[in-house]
């Protein structure tokens, strides 16, 4: 077959279709399907979401599919009925018409919201929500649509519990010598204390002889010469000057580790699954000793706790690990900027009341924060640290903690060559 055959071929066929393209443009425009026809039912069905719809009342009118697999309630069983007879937890009085009207009206809105839902066993069902309000009649109704999110709160609770096990490590050996070395004093104190023991048994023994001449009423001269004898090997007026040193010394390495003993079982305490309230400035307080060997080399801390400030709501292990986060990132940031310097940095640790939160800023004087990845820093798997330094999960992990388990807030301010400053927030009125 020739090309010139081919060519023909191709110009027929094409001027086919231009043909048929012409005609039907040239048809009247037929609208694919009438909307007033379209089967909702069958596109709310076919969500992949779990949505459900609720009257004014607090009453569920609608339900899909979706929700009878994931909450285990058919339709013909949860319409009718409201959120607390079926999807809220045991005991929670404002996930009802309140708690929907204020996810509807959230600054937040059109965002998905972290909630606990309960599902027909009773068993908890972590998800987010998208709420949104529409009218109905004379009244309104909300249409709710729920997103399990079960096999992400494992997964962050793997990636949690991995940071904490990297932290542990990254600790250990920091640990381990902040507890050796009273060990040693303490040690070497009390070898001391022993030898010294020693060489009062010989003064005292002299001194027994000594009594026992008296008493037998012969010459004491020879006694008398042992005593001194006994005093001066002993060096009593060095032991009067040490001895009480040494006891002090071995006192104080004791309650130093005891510090860092009750610290690390404060921080590394599993927690519970509901928020408890703490007193603030304590937890910190263990987490500042538990990383006293990441800071102390590079930095000196400042700490100023507001006195008045209430218990608050906390899950006490997560809220440890993002204080522990912070004051090792800003000791790396300090390290980062001074290097080899002998001069220290600071790193600031204050709290304070602001309404009905507890605020909580870490701030330090080190490298900064680049304004071209500041944005990104509470990404997952995202750091600007060495390989083998940290695996970009501390963060990520702060955030998710303080936003998504206590409904708080957490931001940065950082200045290149001049420190970062980081906020939290966590409401004071929640439990």
């Amino acid at each position: 077959m020739t090309t010139q055959v081919i060519d023909h071929a191709l110009e027929a066929e094409l001027a086919e279709l231009n043909a048929e393209l012409i005609r039907l443009e040239e048809l009247d425009p037929v609208p694919l399907c009438d909307p007033a026809g379209i089967d909702w039912r069958g596109v709310v069905d076919t969500s992949n979401d779990a949505f459900l719809a609720v009257d004014a009342a607090g009453v569920l009118i609608e339900w899909n599919a979706n929700a009878e697999s994931l909450f285990g309630w058919s339709r013909s069983e949860v319409v009718g009925r409201s959120l607390e007879e079926t999807i809220l937890p045991d005991g929670v009085t404002e996930g009802g018409v309140g708690g929907l009207r204020a996810l509807a009206v959230d600054p937040r809105k059109g965002k998905r919201l972290e909630i606990t839902t309960r599902r027909r066993d009773g068993s908890d069902l972590p998800a987010e929500v998208s709420v949104a309000t529409m009218r109905h009649g004379s009244s309104f109704l909300f249409n709710v649509f729920v997103h399990d999110i079960s096999a992400r709160r494992e997964l962050q609770s793997q990636l949690a519990h991995a940071q904490k096990l990297e932290s542990i490590g990254q600790l250990s050996a920091g640990i381990a010598h902040e507890i050796n070395t009273p060990t040693q004093y303490v040690g070497d104190n009390t070898r001391f204390v022993q030898e010294a023991v020693g060489d009062l048994m010989g003064v005292l023994a002299a001194f027994e002889s000594l009594a026992a001449a008296v008493r037998a009423g012969v010459d004491t001269s020879e006694a008398l010469a042992s005593v001194e004898q006994a005093s001066e090997a002993a060096d009593l007026e060095y032991l009067k000057e040490e001895l009480g040193e040494a006891i002090g010394q071995s006192l104080e390495g004791i309650e130093r580790v005891t510090t860092i003993v009750r610290a690390m079982k404060e921080f590394s305490h599993p927690g519970t699954a509901t928020k408890t309230r703490i007193d603030l400035a304590a937890a910190i307080r263990n987490t500042i000793t538990v990383a006293t060997n990441e800071w102390k080399y590079v930095a000196k801390i400042e700490t100023d706790f507001d006195a008045s400030l209430p218990p608050t709501p906390c899950l006490p292990g997560d809220f440890n690990q993002v204080v522990l986060n912070l004051i090792v990132n800003s000791a790396h940031a300090i390290k980062q900027l001074r290097g080899a310097s002998e001069e220290k940095g600071v790193i600031s640790v204050t709290t304070r009341r602001e309404n009905d939160y507890a605020v909580l800023t870490i701030a330090d004087d080190g490298c900064g924060i680049p304004p071209e990845i500041v944005g990104k820093v509470f990404d997952p798997f995202f750091t600007t640290k060495e390989v083998g330094v940290g695996t970009g999960q501390g963060l990520a992990i702060a955030r998710s903690v303080i936003v998504d388990k206590h409904g708080g807030t957490i931001h940065v301010d950082t200045k290149v060559g001049q420190g970062t400053r980081f906020t939290i927030r966590l409401p004071l009125d929640v439990e």
